[in-house]
């Protein structure tokens, strides 16, 4: 049974603002049931289908001979070079709208559409399904946690039951499936994605090199990213390390969290932090291969705070709307808060715990960004698993994990 993506809307918007939409993402999403399902109308072409990837490859005239349009071509990270014929057929008319393209978001994607493409597609990421979507929750606005933002919130407040059996499970729409073998699923992820898209990306000599990368990145997901001490963890050098982080973060399998940083904060300091955009893929990669050791373990923390990190950028990027200005802050000092959301000359900071208990030292770190002279810095909100809002102290208040 089809799950209503809340990514739908922008898609449609997407479609009379450009007239070509590329849909890129992590493979298994849900890109081509998605469009596939909102664009019923549109004819379908797959270049999995190795005829029509052919004629993609080696007569891009004759592939769009006698097509019905509008099209939607979907795994086009196989044949980018289709982008430049796709310009040429696109600019024969004013439509909007055209053709839809679907890919996994490979390394050199963004870079041949943005290039053989200027001016007329608009891009659009898609995660895995958001805790919203599984639940049926009907809110498709950015997490903000301002006035306005939390009174639309409550209206669709759901418990979240069964929390960390989501959390471990993850949330890749086959996966909705209860018959569908957690460990399984996951092993055969990770090996389609090292086979099928690594392996035209990336010149990797030693695929379990890339494997030991995968888990110790994984290991690493809500810490900073240090590059030497992975390369060091894998034994390979620095610059490999480097290079893999940034296949795998195109790949959309992880995001990197810049620091926010300002003329008034002299001692922020610059170093990013990794994050899995699927906590599902993280504990496989990392070895808890049950909902308890998930929960109970040593990353329980660390996992809890990428789960809730990443619903906050998946609804971001279901609402159409730039990510970039979503950021964690930490100085010299130690003083970290885990997300600064600048919005509208407005920051918002945001803790995250895993704890139902209030406590006053969650408002410690809260004051650090209060130098800065050119934002209004707003009331600090921890996300925690609280059963209602709850006043933690006169500037910080606690906000159930139900309001992401």
């Amino acid at each position: 049974m089809y799950i209503k993506r809340h990514i739908e809307p922008t898609i449609k918007k997407a479609l009379n603002q450009s007239k070509v939409v590329l849909v890129t993402g992590a493979r298994q999403v849900g890109k081509t049931t998605c469009v596939r399902e909102l664009l019923g109308d549109y004819t379908y072409i797959t270049l999995d289908d190795e005829n029509e990837l052919n004629l993609a490859l080696n007569d891009r005239g004759l592939f769009f001979r006698d097509r019905k349009f509008p099209l939607i071509i979907d795994e086009v990270q196989y044949a980018g070079e289709l982008l430049r014929a796709v310009k040429l057929e696109v600019d024969k008319t004013p439509k909007k709208g055209q053709i839809v393209l679907t890919g996994s978001q490979t390394y050199d994607l963004l870079g041949l559409s943005s290039e053989s493409l200027a001016g007329r597609v608009s891009i659009i990421e898609m995660s895995s399904m958001s805790m919203r979507e599984k639940l049926g929750i009907d809110c498709n606005l950015p997490f903000c946690p301002n006035s306005e933002y939390e009174s639309a919130r409550e209206k669709n407040i759901t418990r979240y039951d069964k929390l960390w059996s989501n959390i471990h499970r993850g949330s890749m729409p086959e996966l909705t499936d209860p018959d569908r073998d957690w460990e399984w699923y996951w092993r055969d992820y990770v090996r389609t994605y090292i086979e099928r898209d690594i392996r035209r990306i990336v010149n990797v000599k030693d695929e379990m090199k890339f494997r030991a990368f995968l888990t110790a990145l994984a290991a690493h997901s809500g810490g900073m990213l240090i590059y030497d001490g992975l390369a060091k963890d894998i034994g390979v050098d620095t610059k490999t390390v480097m290079h893999w982080t940034s296949v795998v973060a195109a790949s959309g399998l992880v995001h990197i969290l810049h620091t926010f940083s300002n003329n008034a904060l002299k001692r922020a300091i610059k170093t990013p932090k990794i994050y899995f955009m699927d906590t599902g893929l993280l504990c496989y990669l990392a070895g808890w291969k049950t909902v308890e050791s998930a929960q109970n373990g040593a990353m329980s923390g660390s996992i809890f705070e990428t789960f809730v990190v990443s619903e906050i950028l998946k609804s971001y990027m279901n609402a159409g709307r730039d990510t970039e200005h979503i950021y964690y802050y930490r100085d010299k000092d130690k003083r970290e808060i885990d997300i600064v959301i600048d919005s509208d000359s407005v920051i918002y900071p945001v803790e995250i715990k895993k704890s139902a208990t209030v406590s006053n030292e969650w408002s410690a770190n809260m004051n650090a960004l209060n130098s800065v002279q050119d934002r209004t810095v707003a009331r600090g909100v921890v996300i925690c698993l609280v059963d209602h809002k709850i006043n933690v102290s006169e500037r910080v208040r606690a906000l159930p994990i139900e309001y992401i």
